[in-house]
Order: C-alpha cells, then sequence, then structure tokens
C-alpha cells in the first residue's frame, strides 16, 4: 500500500542535533561491508551456561510476573554483601539498592532525581554519549571539563574551578569508557576533598567495577565515607556476565537519595525482567565467575596489545574495561590525516575492521587522531581482526 502524508507536523525534538548514537551507525557499516566488529562494546561469546541454566530454572519456578518495584529481594540482598565484601560500605538491601533496567537507565534516573531545569551538571570529557543526552533531558545544562590529554587522567584543579552555586550533580566513570583509565585512590581522595564543603551529588559510573588490571584495584565511590554520602553507584550485570543484551544494572545509593530514585523509577520502567534477576541472584552465590574476570580479560588485552605492537599503531595504556585506544597519527594509509571518524569508516570499508573514533565521546568532535577497539571478543575473532589489521 502507498504510505499516506501524515497529519501531523514533525514532531519538535527534545535533542536537537542528536541523531543515531556512533555505535549503532559503525555496527551497520561493519555489518553492510563484512566488517569485524571491535566498535560497539559487547562481547561475541556466550555468558555461562551456568546463568543461563539459573534464569531458566527461574522462569520453570514461576518467576514470570511483575517483580517488586525496587528489585526482587534476593538480588539486591546479593549485592549488598558483595559491595560490602569488596569496598567495606554496608548498604541496607531494603532501602539503598535499586535494580534497574541497565546502567544507562540507572545514569539518567540519577541525573533526573538531582537535577531541576537550570541545574548545571559537570561531565568529563570524553564521556560515553548517554550522559549529555540525559542532562540535557531533564532541562539541566552539561558542563564538560577536560580529562587530562594523553593520559586521560583527571584534572582537579579544572574540576574545582568548574563548579558553581548551580552546580547540582558531577558524573564520573571509572574504569573509563572509551579510555581504559583507572582512578587511583589519591585520586578518589583529592575527589572528597573538593566535594566536601559542597551539596553536589555524584553519579558514579561503575559498570566496568571487575574489569581492573593488576596491579590496580578498582577505587569504588563507595570506598569513601565522604563520596559514599553523595553518590548514586551503578553497576551492570550486562558488563560483568557477558549478557548485554540483559539490561540489567543496579543503583547503590544512600537512602534519603534512593526514596527519589525510586519516585521516578516507578513511573521509568517500574520494574525489571524477573526471571533475569532471580537468576543472577542465584548465580551470584559463587564468586568465582566475577573474581575471575580481571585475568580473563587481561589476557584478551595482552594478546590483542602484542599483535596491534607489531602494526604503526601507537598503543595507549589500558588499565581497565575492555577498551584499547590507539593513535592512528604514524599509520601509513590512502590519503594521511583523515579525522577519526572518515579514518573509522575507511578501517571498517577497506581493512574489514570496525573501532569508534574517540571524537564520539566529546560534545565538540574532538579530533586527537585515537580510536577505540573493544577486544571483549573470542580469541579468534581478535586474530582475524589482527590479521586484517597487519596491512597497517
Amino acid at each position: 500500500m502507498p504510505h499516506t502524508a501524515s497529519p501531523f507536523p514533525p514532531l519538535e525534538t527534545r535533542l536537537p542535533g542528536v541523531g543515531d548514537n556512533i555505535f549503532s551507525a559503525m555496527s551497520a557499516l561493519a555489518a553492510q561491508h563484512q566488517a569485524i566488529n571491535l566498535g560497539q562494546g559487547f562481547p561475541d561469546f556466550a555468558c555461562d551456561a551456568a546463568l543461563a541454566d539459573a534464569v531458566t530454572q527461574a522462569m520453570r519456578a514461576g518467576h514470570n510476573q511483575y517483580a517488586p518495584m525496587p528489585g526482587v529481594p534476593a538480588l539486591r540482598q546479593a549485592i549488598a554483601a558483595q559491595l560490602q565484601a569488596l569496598y567495606g560500605h554496608a548498604y541496607s538491601a531494603e532501602s539503598e539498592i535499586t535494580i534497574t533496567a541497565g546502567a544507562t537507565q540507572a545514569i539518567f534516573t540519577a541525573i533526573l532525581c538531582c537535577t531541576q531545569p537550570g541545574d548545571e551538571v559537570i561531565v568529563l570529557e570524553p564521556c560515553y554519549d548517554s550522559y549529555l543526552p540525559g542532562i540535557r533531558l531533564a532541562g539541566a545544562a552539561a558542563v564538560r571539563v577536560p580529562l587530562a590529554p594523553g593520559s586521560f587522567r583527571p584534572d582537579f584543579d579544572r574540576l574545582a574551578a568548574a563548579i558553581t552555586p548551580r552546580t547540582r550533580a558531577l558524573v564520573i566513570n571509572t574504569p573509563h569508557n572509551p579510555t581504559g583509565t583507572v582512578w587511583s585512590a589519591a585520586d578518589m581522595q583529592r575527589l572528597q576533598e573538593i566535594l566536601a564543603p559542597t551539596r553536589i551529588a555524584l553519579i558514579s559510573d561503575e559498570v566496568y567495577a571487575h574489569m581492573v588490571y593488576a596491579p590496580l584495584r578498582h577505587e569504588s565511590a563507595a570506598r569513601l565515607p565522604g563520596l559514599a554520602s553523595r553518590a548514586f553507584v551503578i553497576g551492570s550485570f550486562g558488563k560483568t556476565f557477558h549478557v548485554t543484551g540483559w539490561k540489567v544494572g543496579y543503583v547503590a545509593a544512600p537512602a534519603a537519595l534512593t526514596a527519589e530514585l525510586r519516585r521516578l523509577h516507578q513511573f521509568n520502567v517500574f520494574c525489571v525482567n524477573t526471571p533475569m534477576q532471580h537468576g543472577i541472584a542465584a548465580y551470584m552465590q559463587n564468586p568465582a565467575p566475577w573474581q575471575q574476570l580481571p585475568a580473563f580479560y587481561a589476557a584478551k588485552r595482552d594478546r590483542f596489545r602484542a599483535g596491534l605492537a607489531q602494526t604503526r599503531f601507537r598503543l595507549l595504556p589500558c588499565e581497565g574495561a575492555y577498551f584499547q585506544c590507539a593513535d592512528i597519527s604514524e599509520l601509513h594509509v590512502p590519503e594521511r590525516d583523515l579525522p577519526e571518524a572518515t579514518f573509522c569508516e575507511w578501517l571498517t570499508r577497506e581493512i574489514g575492521v570496525a573501532a569508534i573514533p574517540l571524537s564520539a565521546f566529546y560534545a565538540d568532535g574532538l579530533d586527537q587522531k585515537l580510536i577505540r577497539f573493544c577486544f571483549a571478543k573470542k580469541d579468534e575473532t581478535l586474530q582475524a581482526a589482527l590479521q586484517r589489521l597487519a596491512r597497517l
């Protein structure tokens, strides 16, 4: 049937200038050219069969109706126990842990519950691409503070200078997407000192908490009382257990912050996939899967870095997460000085490997000749990608 014209005028968007995100665009380009997709951050291997079995058992046990709005009690209790064991902070499973539809929904809801139109939220660039749209949809203004060029470490002088009477929240991310930088204990202590005289909420995106490589450790906001008392600590089971499509995350926050978060959460998604919650709760009784994760991904990182070291890519350090950033300025390509985004398109079409330009993580598209690969892939996938990249 022919399409008929809509009787409605075009809707006025709440996100002018924002189109499809870079991950969708590069994944579509990779599929079009049968390229190996090292762009979007998801594993291409299966989760542990024991986790899938736990979810299946939950379904068969009849856990298929609405979950409690804050989350299944057993899962909230498992999270509270894990956070206390790891970071020494005792969260109440009843009043301080909330299960969310992935970390992105958690971040957006946290932004909404601590800002009003006209407020300011500080973000550290480069940053995950959902932060700025979430702030904008809340009616707040994003104040962008760059991480130190090259090292991507926090510049605390610039951060402190960005605080104004209208600052209501600060978003941090460690281990960091896209650069793999991990904040140190000294970094977190300095942050605590800066925030101490303020009433600024901290939104701490810690979805890669279990991917920090020796000799470093993850420094959660939950470790420091002065940060934990003002922080929404956000985690993701999708990242930790290789099930990004399940979209199950959580927020740990003081009771007063959690009460407002849940007030909005109930009208946002209300509750999260019930059998998944029961299955994850049962699976978490064995700590081995997340305890073994750093070694699992460090081995992939090391193999991938060793292969890239044979090319003209200049590798940046990777302290955590499952991303490897590389400098492309020394590569011999048909057209020199390609912008990062154009280079990634060329790499996908001509070499058959998809990556993400770091400029996509800056609101102004800052181009530093850096791209990001995801190494959360089967060893054979990484080896095939390295064989293609060896042509450069």
